[in-house]
């Protein structure tokens, strides 16, 4: 003895696509320079990656203290600087008293971004 969930009745409703300016018009609305102090002071993400690597569900399950992570990147290679993700610079890490830190050594051109 099922019962049937009650629906409510289906109303027809007006659905029009949405209407965007072509992206050349777009792109020539530019921030002006004196708007750009406004910004200067939002926070951004810095992350400083030493590598990468895959390793399976098992190999995840077996860390344990002392287990050792080997890298995609020899010991010395420059490492990659990201701002909010993206690849902006890279450096070599440096020792600041006891924090470590990095010394930017390229930064990336614009075309790379």
């Amino acid at each position: 003895n099922q019962q049937i969930p009650y629906m409510p009745p289906v109303q027809d409703v007006n659905i029009q696509p949405a209407q965007f300016a072509p992206f050349s018009q777009m792109a020539q609305h530019k921030v002006p320079p004196e708007n750009i102090d406004l910004l200067m002071d939002v926070p951004l993400e810095v992350t400083v990656e030493l590598g990468r690597t895959s390793k399976s569900i098992k190999d995840i399950l077996d860390f344990a203290p002392g287990t050792i992570i080997e890298l995609n990147r020899l010991a010395g290679e420059p490492i990659d600087v990201l701002v909010n993700g993206k690849f902006v610079a890279k450096g070599e890490v440096v020792v600041m008293e006891e924090a470590f830190g990095i010394r930017v050594t390229e930064i990336t051109k614009q075309r790379q971004l």
